[in-house]
């Protein structure tokens, strides 16, 4: 859920008859997402339209229009996939291990909030991100222009330039990994109002990371660094596909964030 912004001037009835409703349709932060809805409309009419759209199911970051994430307002359109808390671990395990100018590839971008995140955390990176949804390409554009990244449409690698290859220092794939038969146990904002592809990871939920994988050290450069986030149960399978690329594999683990990261790391240069 967004953060709440540090004052909101709300009159009473309004907050009182939007928690009301958001209770109703059964939010369970009703109070702090009132707050949200009354600060981001502009007109009692733009409040209805939201009220009515967060009760009808849609994600309150895609109403609002916004998600915190690393302390940055990442904006999010209806459709795109919602960026999580818990990829903060991810993103702050890229940008540990990234140097100042790194090449950065944030794959299955979604809204670009990691790159965005790591365009704010590393010294003067290169930026390039990917992704396959058209929605999520066109977002992604808006919060990756300040920091001059470069975001491409297509089928994970397919859309990079060719000039990238065995360069990449770092290169972060936030790509689905939830099991095919497991999308239909998801909150329904999540499997009704964010794209398929950026949840579904077919029977297991790692055939889209497995080619990930198998392709990372054709784009790595020596040294660099494949990072993406998988289930804790998956993390063995992930492992062993890292390694059968040939890649040095480690497990991060958060518990404050309930978050695990594969890491996979290329040769550096023999001298």
């Amino acid at each position: 859920m967004p953060a709440l912004p540090p004052s909101v001037p709300p009159t009473p009835v309004d907050h009182r008859a939007v928690v009301a409703a958001l209770r109703a349709a059964g939010c369970v932060f009703a109070e702090d997402e009132a707050r949200l809805l009354l600060a981001a409309a502009g007109t009692p009419a733009e409040l209805a339209v939201m009220v009515e759209r967060r009760t009808a199911g849609f994600p309150l970051e895609q109403v609002v229009g916004w998600a915190e994430f690393r302390g940055l307002r990442i904006a999010v359109d209806p459709g795109v996939f919602v960026p999580r808390r818990r990829t903060e671990f991810l993103a702050g395990e890229a940008a540990r291990l990234a140097r100042p100018g790194a090449v950065v590839v944030d794959l299955c971008c979604g809204s670009g909030a990691v790159g965005a995140a790591l365009a704010a955390e590393v010294e003067r990176p290169r930026l390039y991100a990917a992704d396959i949804d058209p929605a999520a390409v066109a977002c992604a554009r808006r919060n990756l222009a300040a920091a001059g990244g470069e975001v491409h449409q297509g089928d994970l690698y397919e859309p990079l330039p060719a000039r990238l290859r065995g360069r990449v220092d770092i290169l972060v794939a936030n790509a689905p990994y939830v099991p095919t038969d497991a999308v239909g146990l998801l909150p329904p904002e999540a499997r009704d109002h964010e794209p398929l592809t950026a949840l579904d990871g077919g029977p297991d939920g790692l055939d889209i990371l497995r080619r990930v994988v198998a392709r990372a050290p054709d784009w790595l450069a020596p040294g660099g660094h494949l990072l993406f986030e998988t289930g804790e149960r998956q993390a063995p399978a992930a492992v062993e596909a890292v390694t059968r690329a040939g890649l040095r594999a480690r497990v991060a683990v958060s518990e404050e964030w309930h978050a695990t990261v594969i890491v996979g790391t290329a040769a550096a240069r023999s001298v």
